[in-house]
């Protein structure tokens, strides 16, 4: 596969390569993490003000529209960065989705805000009983006076406790586990029948679990026909997480290889051990491996359904265990010192882990691939 990038996507790299270098420091990025919403507010002015906001939105909406590649690039980056700013939540997952299923005048009143920083967004999808199935709704959402009314639990909302507007999964129709009759929502977190409990993830991000008590939802796109435009937005969120882990193997890599060559036992860098040189190849190839992957789902988004899906799925499957083993394989080779908070790899191989279980980890990821057909074009 020729996979050479034009001008535009090597400026779209410089850029965000460069603004990650200067702004995202180890240390910086601690700061960034005592900041009230859990990531650096001046960096998030910043994407914005290089335009790195509007990169997946279509020029209609305002954006540049940007796709699986420009994505791939941008993530790899972030990882690499261990960023915390909530671009997954509001631009890929939140955005993502109401660019998807708004109306004109949903999108002109929201969309133009989260280009330009001043709006954040959060999916509001799983729940409590549900696991990682995206379309086991148990959340209801009844028609009340000229609007909507929900009542129901979503679960591990990315950033749901600063985001300034929820975009909120309900049934209108249909069983728990129906395709059919999943509904899309706009909701205000602020108002009396909502309540969002924030907390922090193990790999330094923000999470929440949101209670709907006949809250007051805005419908968004058609009544009970959001679920093919809710997979390809989660298709695509795993396609940013699969780049983001690929980042941040290979800064576990270079720091471990960077060990390896400076700490010191009976003389020698222990880098001169062979069967530490031969767990570092490991580590590589492991890399690459999964390098290949994100590029795979990158190139997929735009498949039909079905290859999509089982691409994406082998992607994000592999990846997961890739980067799990590159995270335990850095900390093992650090020693005791891996494992604190002062050393940078910690903080490496805990994003990697988390990584894994966003949007479903690789056991889910393994199954999908395995209960869905192979599409017509994979066998040519």
């Amino acid at each position: 596969m020729d996979f050479s990038l034009n001008d535009e996507q090597r400026m779209l790299e410089d850029t965000v390569s460069r603004l990650v270098r200067e702004r995202y420091g180890f240390e910086q990025r601690g700061r960034y993490a005592k900041e009230a919403p859990g990531y650096g507010a001046e960096v998030w002015g910043l994407l914005a003000e290089l335009g790195l906001l509007s990169v997946p939105f279509s020029e209609d909406d305002g954006g540049i529209g940007g796709g699986g590649v420009e994505l791939l690039l941008l993530h790899q980056a972030f990882g690499r960065g261990l960023t915390l700013e909530p671009y997954l939540a509001t631009v890929v997952l939140g955005g993502g989705l109401l660019a998807r299923l708004g109306s004109a005048a949903q999108r002109e009143a929201i969309l133009p805000d989260v280009i330009g920083g001043a709006a954040t967004l959060a999916l509001a999808y799983a729940e409590p009983d549900g696991g990682y199935e995206p379309l086991w709704v148990g959340t209801r959402a009844e028609r009340a006076g000229g609007g909507w009314a929900l009542t129901g639990a979503k679960a591990v909302v990315l950033h749901g406790d600063s985001a300034g507007k929820l975009l909120v999964t309900a049934r209108t129709a249909g069983g728990v586990d129906d395709r059919d009759g999943v509904s899309v929502f706009l909701v205000d977190p602020k108002q009396a029948g909502v309540s969002v409990r924030g907390y922090a993830t193990i790999d330094g991000l923000r999470a929440a679990e949101v209670t709907l008590a006949d809250a007051t939802g805005e419908l968004v796109g058609p009544e009970g026909g959001a679920a093919d435009a809710l997979e390809a937005v989660l298709a695509t969120g795993c396609v940013a997480l699969c780049a983001e882990a690929v980042g941040a193997m290979e800064q576990a890599c270079e720091l471990t290889l960077e060990y390896l060559k400076t700490r010191q036992q009976f003389g020698a860098p222990i880098g001169r051990n062979q069967v530490l040189q031969h767990r570092m190849v490991d580590m590589r190839i492991a890399l690459e491996q999964a390098r290949s992957m994100a590029i795979l789902g990158a190139c997929s988004l735009e498949l039909g359904r079905d290859a999509r899906e089982r691409r994406v799925s082998a992607a994000k499957a592999l990846i997961g265990a890739a980067g799990r083993f590159v995270a335990e394989q850095a900390i093992q080779m650090h020693g005791g010192m891996g494992m604190t908070d002062e050393a940078a790899v910690s903080h490496y191989a805990k994003r990697l882990v988390m990584i894994d279980h966003w949007l479903g980890d690789g056991d889910y990821h393994t199954n999908r691939f395995a209960e869905m057909p192979e599409p017509a074009e994979e066998n040519a």
